[in-house]
């Protein structure tokens, strides 16, 4: 069927008033937004919003620093950006939102990387002066945080980028061990031997949050530990004699460590005796041999016994002491039985081998005991049975100069020499293997060690009612946390922590900048000596530590002999660097404040950054540095699987950027619900980008039906036909679920909002509605003002509302309006719609009003789609039957035609004929489709009896008469005579 008139008298589509905009459909973002950054740094956007927001209320998102050894990932990417959401929304919503990015530079991974280096010239780090060595490290980091500013800078990320903070400034170096001296000062630091996470590879302790658990294959071992001693000082008698209590174990390589054996009251224990097994079995017939009940029949499978007996029921606390297996080794000590609480019978024996050098619940179980340990005669003393490199020192007799792990992070050869030791003793009964989860580090991505060794700790102070343990529960009680969940997770971490370790044997960070007096083992807390090393440490940076004469330098005059104290090199923990950020960046600059508002990071975090600026804040300030804790999930490959370079399922932020633009990342971020794990691959790209463009299109839209806007055209809300008030009322609706999402933090919220509001109300309904308005109304009429007057206030609204999500794009579209040389829509605050314009009523009207239009528009499809009756709704004229009052007492006096789209409507009280097109969900109203009479309208299109009404213009209406001439006028000229 033809659309057009026949025979037009003239062509009208000069009279038309198009939508007019320069702002182009297609975005060419990758191409764009450079442009975009470029000019933000010439106008010094950062600043002119600090100018802007000066007498704001504050508010502080604190960065928590990214490392500065590499490329962004993803990941970061997806952490920057909601970063920038909040700082953005923030700072439109009234506030003074200063943003101070921030880079965290020392340890263990830059470390690691300069030494890469120097294994691949043939160089050695120790013959290389140390502070020669730290040089090279700060340079290393200074480059990526160069690269990394300006991947960040690129995702649209607004921040003060010309004076961020770094963990390695000298002012931070600074404030860093000033914050360290004060746990010294305060009596909670000190140095101690306990088993620690030991990195082989790396050479230093770690802590939890730089250990991650793998799969591994252990040996596992069952040895009998011979009963020496009851309780009562005496033999074994009867059925004990001969008896041994039975041990599992996992790490065969910690028997030389063992010192005590583990039990629970709770437990159920019984004396057995094999009966019967292979002559050439480790378990021998005869053997006697005490397990948890619940464990025999499983420990005898293991051990290739065939038969076996109960002989009695076992009292454990009864008995005192065993032998230790390998005694013929010079292991000639007794074995205390102690009770545990870590000790269950859901696996092994029932028994749990304590070495407590080598365990955390093995070293809390001997400290607990150490006054029945003296009392019975021990000795208390924990031995070294494992050194640095992962060898056996002389304090496993035996096995000097075995290995753990070699220095590649590969079993070495103690287990096996231990293994064959306890055979050749008589005292195993049965080995295996068993894959298991194992800490590994997470930056060599070997396994880990727990050794004995001197370090230095932060003292939880349990017991105590204002310990650290205590404030930090108290402080984590006291935060808001987004997810909810987060609050139980960190603090089930805190209660459970042991004492925090804090030194590392390494050489890139601040110094634990203590001395020791060598005779007494106590801490100089001298605050003289204190203040030089600060003071030196921010115009030398921590290398002045360790430079030649330091020890002289800072003890000069302040202690009687220097050569008693002793300069401790060990490097803090990098977590403490991190967690000291809030002293130097929120409390030292005087654009921020402390505490911040809000730490957002990876849910990692809470055993990260969140965890440890916890632990130095409530040690040193008694409260939390943060209000809200908010934490996001990881990134995901689209199929849920983890990215991974052999699944070739990686996303790169640079790559997308490059193909789509940064505004599709930053839609990404936005619309994806962060606190859990989010997905991201190629499909999901590409919906982003669908979405995109649909809000391009309608933003584009409303900038060309403004063109030639005059204030002079804008109406009053109570002037405006009952559409145009319903879309302001619906402008006022979702004004509150914005600003609500971005108060909760809750992006995905505003996404949802604004997509189905400019994709369903406005595109689908309202515009789709006003086009025959905006193109065919004479300027002056009402009608065409009160629609240009809601346009207006939908850029304006929508302009801002997408401005965090959509940075780029929204500037793009703001100066396509107002463009000047300062002119930004950032600097804008929200707009904010009128209370007086929300209007239930009519709201509840137009929603009975879009149920009955979907009836007509569905029963038009199908003329259209299906029977090909019509090309256009302009070629019907339909009948609407309504039965429902309700819908009959809203669509009376309503201009129907209009409000469907075509050319006339004709609205019948009752229920319709039986074939009229209906929906189930729509009850009351049924359509009969009639095609449209009369003649159609040249100009607009209609098809009516109307035309040819004005003699002047016999082709088309009178509206469009009128709105010819209006713009004859306008023109001031005529076209045709």
């Amino acid at each position: 069927m033809n659309d057009k008139p026949e025979n037009p008298a003239r062509d009208y589509r000069e009279t038309l008033f198009l939508p007019k905009t320069a702002f182009p459909m297609k975005a060419g973002l990758p191409q764009k937004e450079p442009e975009i950054l470029k000019r933000w740094q010439g106008m010094d956007l950062f600043t002119r919003l600090r100018e802007e927001a000066k007498d704001r209320e504050l508010f502080i998102l604190h960065d928590g620093p990214p490392y500065a050894n590499g490329n962004i990932h993803i990941g970061t990417a997806l952490n920057k950006i909601l970063k920038d959401l909040v700082v953005r929304s923030q700072q439109m919503s009234g506030k003074n939102a200063n943003y101070v990015p921030g880079w965290d530079c020392h340890g263990l991974p830059i470390e690691w990387k300069i030494e890469e280096q120097y294994r691949a010239k043939g160089r050695n780090k120790d013959a290389v002066p140390i502070n020669e060595f730290r040089k090279e490290c700060r340079a290393f980091a200074e480059h990526w945080m160069g690269i990394q500013s300006e991947e960040f800078q690129r995702l649209g990320v607004i921040g003060n980028w010309k004076d961020p903070y770094t963990t390695m400034s000298f002012a931070a170096e600074a404030q860093i061990a000033r914050e360290l001296l004060k746990f010294s000062t305060s009596g909670q630091l000190y140095r101690g031997s306990k088993p620690v996470m030991w990195s082989v590879v790396e050479k230093t302790a770690l802590a939890e949050a730089e250990v991650e658990y793998q799969d591994y294959t252990s040996d596992t071992i069952h040895v009998k530990f011979p009963v020496t001693f009851m309780a009562d000082g005496t033999a074994p008698k009867g059925d004990l004699a001969k008896a041994s209590v039975v041990i599992w174990t996992t790490t065969p390589w910690t028997i030389p460590g063992n010192r005590a054996i583990s039990y629970s009251p709770k437990i159920a224990y019984g004396l057995y005796e094999v009966t019967k097994a292979a002559a050439d079995n480790w378990a021998k017939v005869g053997d006697r041999l005490i397990l948890a009940d619940n464990l025999a029949a499983e420990t005898f499978k293991a051990s290739r016994v065939e038969e076996f007996s109960r002989l009695s029921d076992v009292d454990i606390a009864t008995i005192a002491t065993c032998a230790h297996p390998l005694s013929s080794l010079g292991y000639e000590f007794r074995v205390a039985l102690l009770p545990g609480d870590h000790v269950t019978d859901d696996a092994g024996t029932g028994f749990v081998h304590t070495a407590p050098s080598h365990g955390a619940d093995d070293f809390e179980v001997w400290e607990a005991n150490i006054g029945k340990l003296k009392s019975m005669g021990i000795k208390t003393d924990i031995p070294f049975t494992v050194d640095g490199d992962g060898t056996f020192t002389n304090e496993a007799p035996g096995f000097t100069g075995k290995r753990v792990l070699t220095d590649k992070g590969e079993k070495g050869d103690a287990n096996e020499a231990v293994i064959q030791a306890l055979i050749a003793a008589g005292a195993l009964i049965a080995r295996g293997r068993l894959k298991h989860q194992y800490p590994h580090s997470w930056r060599s991505k070997k396994p880990i060690i727990f050794r004995n060794t001197p370090q230095w700790f932060i003292s939880m102070g349990d017991g105590e009612t204002d310990g650290l343990r205590a404030k930090a529960l108290k402080a984590i009680d006291d935060t808001h946390f987004v997810p909810p969940a987060g609050q139980n997770r960190l603090r089930g971490m805190i209660e459970a922590r042991p004492d925090w370790v804090i030194s590392r044997q390494r050489a890139w960070g601040v110094p634990i900048c203590v001395f020791v007096n060598k005779a007494t083992g106590l801490v100089l807390n001298d605050p003289e000596v204190n203040e030089r090393i600060a003071t030196a440490f921010e115009t030398e940076g921590a290398d002045a530590w360790f430079a030649e004469g330091a020890h002289e330098r800072f003890l000069k005059d302040r202690v009687t002999d220097t050569h008693d104290w002793e300069k401790v090199n060990d490097i803090l923990d990098v977590w403490f660097d991190s967690g000291s950020t809030h002293a130097f960046v929120l409390e030292k600059r005087p654009d921020l404040r402390w505490p911040a508002d809000v730490y957002l990071e990876g849910s990692d975090q809470h055993r990260g950054w969140f965890h440890s600026s916890l632990l130095e804040s409530c040690g040193t300030r008694g409260r939390a540095p943060y209000k809200t804790v908010i934490t996001h999930g990881f990134t995901m490959a689209e199929d849920g699987r983890k990215m991974s370079k052999s699944l070739g399922n990686q996303v790169f932020p640079q790559d997308v950027i490059k193909q789509s633009g940064a505004d599709i990342l930053r839609l990404w971020v936005s619309s994806t619900d962060y606190v859990d794990d989010q997905r991201i691959g190629p499909e999901i790209l590409k919906s982003n980008v669908e979405a995109y463009r649909k809000l391009r299109n309608t933003l584009r839209y409303l900038l060309g039906a403004l063109d030639g806007w005059d204030e002079a055209e804008r109406l009053d809300q109570k002037d405006m036909p009952e559409l145009e008030r319903y879309v302001l009322h619906m402008l006022a609706d979702i004004h509150a679920s914005v600003l609500a999402g971005y108060r909760a933090y809750d992006f995905k919220q505003v996404v949802a909002t604004l997509l189905n509001f400019m994709n369903v109300d406005l595109s689908a309904l309202y515009l789709d509605i006003r086009k025959d308005t905006l193109y065919c109304d004479a300027p002056s009429s009402l009608r065409r003002r009160a629609c240009r007057t809601v346009i207006d206030e939908l850029f304006h609204c929508l302009s801002t509302w997408l401005a965090p999500i959509l940075c780029f794009t929204a500037e793009e579209v703001w100066l396509s309006r107002f463009p000047g040389e300062m002119s930004s829509v950032h600097l804008m605050q929200f707009a904010k719609p009128p209370a007086e314009w929300v209007d239930a009523d009519l709201a509840a009207k137009w929603q009975k009003i879009r149920d009955v239009r979907r009836v007509i528009t569905g029963a038009l499809e199908i003329e259209r789609q299906v029977k090909k009756t019509i090309g256009s709704s302009l070629e019907a004229a339909p009948e609407i039957h309504v039965s429902d009052a309700d819908a009959l007492k809203v669509l009376k006096g309503l201009d129907i035609a209009e409000m469907a789209i075509t050319s006339d409507a004709t609205l019948v009280e009752g229920d319709g004929p039986a074939d009229a097109f209906r929906l189930d969900d729509v009850k009351g109203v049924a359509v009969v489709f009639k095609p449209a009479q009369g003649r159609k309208c040249a100009r607009s299109w209609k098809i009516t009896p109307e035309v040819g009404s004005d003699k002047e213009f016999p082709d088309i209406t009178p509206r469009d008469a009128d709105a010819v001439r209006e713009w004859e006028k306008r023109h001031s000229k005529k076209l045709f005579a």
